[in-house]
């Protein structure tokens, strides 16, 4: 089950998806973006920001750190 504050606090208010690192905009939320959670909010990543920074997300690190 997802978690409403969580979830809507990584969408826009018309269903579009927010890219945590560098404010890209998709509708909805994208398979191939990747989600982490951090500190109790979930965070979207596109695909672009992702793989720049993928050791880092994979090495659970907020993405405040890198």
């Amino acid at each position: 089950m997802v978690d409403r504050k969580t979830h809507e606090q990584a969408e826009l208010a018309d269903g579009h998806t927010v890219c945590a690192g560098c404010g890209a905009v998709a509708e909805g939320a994208p398979p191939t973006w990747t989600c982490s959670v951090e500190n109790g909010e979930r965070r979207y990543f596109c695909d672009k920001c992702a793989r720049e920074h993928i050791r880092a997300i994979e090495g659970r690190l907020d993405s405040s750190w890198w």
